[in-house]
């Protein structure tokens, strides 16, 4: 189990000097700078992808996937403080796709109504699904028959969703949608893309008309948005060019409607494919930061850039990984400016989940190492979110032995004084 001040973290930390000493980072702190406590949640067999949330009196809502063969079950459970509620079971159906990179995602509404969605098949292929979103008015003890998320209904890929509460108990939805996109189609046009589309869901769970956001996105990278405090919301994404430069771009909804995407940083990474590798973005207030990875020039990277005016304008990119990441990212806002960063990094000859916290002036000085995975399997895409004191992180965690089987952990992060 994690427990506070775990011995090898420090081993970790000192292992960094090595991979350090050829890189434009500080040097790791000796001493770690974050306290970590595993809550061990209720979860069955086969129990992955998971994804996190917050209620606004610090209580966390985390929902995840069960595989049992012939059916899938989308489940959820709501820890406070140290103590988790029962397990409850959001949906169950043998259509229900699951995918280590496109999976289901909660969201707290302003009523205190929950929001979840995930994909189910609608066609024989592997690619050929659709977003459903349900809710529940009480805490997850009940739940609405599912919506389509999307009015397109061919048998092509619809995911990625992001999920944005608004004020009045609604939200926007925006995901990546692929009725204009065919992966078999032989050679390539600028049209036959994945699109960034959106919409806003009113707390009735009626749907208002569909906004196209980009027609040409990258195919299979997740998307990130958030509401800062004066109503806008930023989302964020990987762009693709016609000629297959794949960099980060960001769309604001204001009073006056969507904008248009611009990019946040030219990275200029050319790739033929999906890197599979999308970006995140948070808010406290009216300051945002997004983070994201690149292997423009072959060198992988991970990068976070802020921003003071609500997403309008971003400052140039801070650096933070060890000169071997993997991606894979997430950021929280601090209200001083500061995030607490999230990323992937191959390590020792596994893969590590690495925290840090960043300053816009100094950058990462003290990276630290939440788990390293030296067995089979992965650890997926680590999300993070608020807690009661300070975040919380959690994973797939592959079990012992060589069966394929996992489970989840969730482990609270504290600021070390």
């Amino acid at each position: 189990m994690i427990l506070a001040n775990i011995r090898w973290i420090g081993v970790f930390l000192l292992t960094l000097g090595i991979y350090l000493g050829s890189f434009n980072v500080l040097r790791a702190e000796e001493t770690p700078l974050f306290s970590l406590t595993e809550h061990l949640a209720p979860v069955g067999m086969n129990a992955r992808e998971p994804s996190l949330a917050t209620f606004a009196d610090g209580r966390v809502v985390l929902t995840w996937t069960e595989d049992h063969g012939s059916e899938a079950e989308v489940r959820m459970a709501i820890l406070d403080g140290s103590e988790w509620s029962d397990a409850r079971t959001i949906h169950t159906s043998s259509k229900i796709y699951i995918n280590w990179a496109d999976f289901p995602s909660v969201a707290v509404l302003a009523d205190g109504g929950l929001v979840v969605q995930w994909l189910e098949l609608n066609g024989e292929g592997d690619y050929q699904y659709d977003v459903n979103i349900a809710f529940s008015p009480d805490e997850g003890r009940s739940w609405t028959d599912p919506l389509i998320l999307h009015d397109d209904r061919s048998q092509r890929e619809h995911g990625f969703v992001s999920l944005v509460p608004d004020q009045f108990g609604g939200l926007m939805a925006l995901w990546l949608d692929g009725q204009e996109y065919d992966s078999l189609t032989e050679g390539d046009t600028f049209e036959n893309a994945m699109q960034l589309r959106a919409r806003q869901i009113n707390s009735d769970g009626t749907m208002n008309p569909e906004s196209l956001l980009d027609v040409r996105t990258c195919t299979c990278c997740q998307t990130s948005a958030v509401r800062t405090e004066t109503g806008d919301i930023v989302a964020v994404y990987r762009d693709r060019t016609a000629g297959e430069v794949r960099d980060i771009s960001v769309v604001r909804h204001s009073e006056d409607g969507w904008s248009q995407p611009v990019t946040i940083h030219a990275d200029g990474w050319v790739i033929a494919g999906c890197p599979v590798n999308g970006p995140a973005v948070d808010a406290a207030g009216n300051k945002v930061s997004v983070i994201w990875f690149t292997a423009a020039l072959d060198k992988p990277k991970v990068l976070v850039t802020f921003s003071d005016d609500g997403g309008v304008q971003f400052d140039e990119p801070l650096r933070l990984d060890l000169g071997t990441a993997s991606g894979r990212v997430d950021v929280m806002q601090m209200l001083d400016g500061s995030v607490l960063a999230l990323w992937m990094e191959y390590i020792g000859g596994g893969e590590a989940i690495v925290m840090c916290h960043v300053f816009r002036n100094t950058g990462c000085a003290a990276p630290q190492a939440l788990y390293i995975n030296r067995g089979g399997g992965s650890v997926g895409f680590p999300r993070m979110t608020r807690g009661d004191v300070s975040a919380v992180v959690a994973w797939t965690q592959p079990t012992s032995g060589s069966d394929g089987n996992t489970t989840v952990r969730v482990v609270h992060i504290e600021r070390i004084p």
